[in-house]
């Protein structure tokens, strides 16, 4: 469509910083993948597949894992408050436990309807509730007043960056690979992302030198660098840092002035090593050294779309900030009020999600029976696929660490490159698409995460029930190996 078609807008003339921006996870593999999903319903049979797997993005429910119970009658009950007029239905024939009624009563008393907007940082109760639970897990005090509900971590991440960026000098340090929710938003903000690189062979750890030449390297090209973004457990790698990385951030962030932004969406999501906030470490350091650690600016995010909640469809996340300059925050209040407010029945779901059922209530046990089937159905998951990848010729994998990702190492035969550059196409993107098309399995290619010179990868979820989807994997690998050698 040429300018000659009368429209005022043409694929020339739109914003070039959204036709810059780049997000893989739901590029051109997503779109075929789709197209196969919708012939498939149709009745398709010329297919060599029965079924598609979407493997490329972390959105649990999509691929069986069932809602939590007791979150579900709870909203259930805020969707539709009359159910409260038949307690003893809800009770004696539908399994509702008298704590499901007590919870809704609760968050129907702080929001009034869920049809209804809240203040535009999210229903102050709810706020409180995040605030308690943040002090239950990090031992030291939390503010509600410091706390924005928003819809999913992603609308968190977008209202921080639009404040932190100022113009086109501005940069922000961002791990790599990452998930390009942040390469995207700094190419729509036309800042600048300063990528530090996580190193492969120390299981994806981050290392404080890596992010220093990275800094220097920016600042030395006239880049006003804001802020850093660390991932925490890491997505796509699924690495918990230790205790000793993130003291030596937070450090770099002191001596650099930075913003920090801890993107802890995964927190629950851990095979090995342990979570550790941001946000304690930071009140441990200034604990140790009075004075030293005060003007350090931390945000910290978290979901309801991930861990065993996984309600993602439900747009429920919000962001702690702690150091920042009050007027500072009085603009982040402007900002997220030009968005009205997070959906209400997402910032129930923060509520329940930090709140949930505790030993002695009378829906603890199906809780924790429920969260655990989740958690250890994730872990032999992800083994199994990881077994898969470790037999595969070329392909190298680091155990599964957490999060809901594997994000392998390909070696390809160089006739495999060839015939990509003949379509225009990067190996990593070459081969995802060839396993797309040969077993309906949509998986991202590491292109679209960052991945260091003369490497490829691919980044797939462990979500996907059953082994048959594994098995394809294996098989179409060969198949491609044999071809291409």
């Amino acid at each position: 469509m040429g300018s000659d078609s009368g429209r005022r807008l043409n694929i020339d003339n739109i914003n070039p910083h959204v036709r810059a921006a780049k997000y893989a996870v739901r590029g051109e593999l997503a779109v075929k993948s789709e197209e196969y999903r919708i012939a498939l319903a149709k009745g398709a049979t010329d297919l060599p597949f029965k079924q598609v797997i979407s493997a490329n993005i972390g959105n649990p429910q999509q691929l069986d894992q069932k809602p939590i119970t007791f979150f579900r009658q709870v909203l259930s009950i805020l969707e539709n408050p009359h159910l409260l007029d038949k307690p003893d239905v809800l009770v004696n024939e539908l399994g509702y436990k008298p704590d499901v009624l007590e919870r809704a009563k609760k968050l129907l008393k702080a929001v009034g309807s869920v049809g209804a907007y809240s203040a535009s940082n999210g229903a102050p109760a709810i706020r409180q509730s995040v605030a308690e639970f943040l002090e239950r897990r990090d031992g030291f005090p939390a503010n509600w007043e410091d706390i924005y509900l928003s819809a999913g971590a992603s609308s968190g991440v977008n209202t921080l960056l639009h404040i932190i960026c100022k113009d086109s000098t501005s940069g922000v340090l961002v791990p790599i690979p990452q998930y390009p929710l942040y390469t995207a938003s700094l190419s729509v903000l036309d800042a600048h992302c300063v990528p530090y690189y996580l190193e492969e062979h120390k299981n994806w750890g981050t290392d404080v030198s890596a992010i220093r030449a990275a800094y220097d390297k920016a600042v030395a090209d006239g880049i006003d660098v804001r802020a850093i973004v660390i991932i925490n457990p890491g997505n796509p790698t699924g690495a918990s840092l230790p205790e000793s990385d993130i003291r030596a951030v937070i450090d770099f962030a002191r001596e650099k002035r930075l913003v920090v932004l801890a993107d802890e969406v995964y927190q629950t999501n851990v095979f090995i090593g342990e979570f550790i906030s941001f946000k304690r470490t930071l009140r441990l350091m200034q604990q140790e050294s009075p004075g030293k650690y005060d003007s350090v600016e931390l945000a910290s995010l978290h979901s309801v779309s991930k861990g065993m909640v996984g309600e993602c469809g439900h747009r429920g996340g919000y962001f702690e900030l702690v150091g920042f300059d009050p007027h500072v925050q009085q603009e982040i209040y402007k900002f997220v009020s030009i968005m009205l407010c997070a959906p209400v029945i997402g910032q129930c779901l923060v509520d329940l999600m930090v709140n949930p059922p505790r030993p002695g209530d009378p829906s603890y046990e199906q809780y924790q029976a429920e969260y655990d089937a989740i958690y250890h159905g994730l872990h032999e998951r992800a083994t199994a696929l990881h077994k898969a990848f470790e037999q595969m010729e070329g392909v190298e994998c680091g155990v599964p660490q957490g999060s809901m990702y594997l994000f392998p190492t390909i070696k390809l035969p160089p006739k495999a490159a060839e015939a990509a550059a003949a379509e225009g196409r990067t190996p990593d993107e070459f081969y995802c698409m060839r396993l797309l098309e040969a077993t309906g399995v949509c998986v991202v290619p590491g292109s679209g995460f960052g991945q260091k010179e003369g490497t490829l990868h691919f980044r797939t979820t462990f979500l996907a029930p059953g082994t048959e989807w594994v098995g394809s994997i294996v098989k179409f690998h060969k198949e491609f190996m044999d071809k291409y050698r």
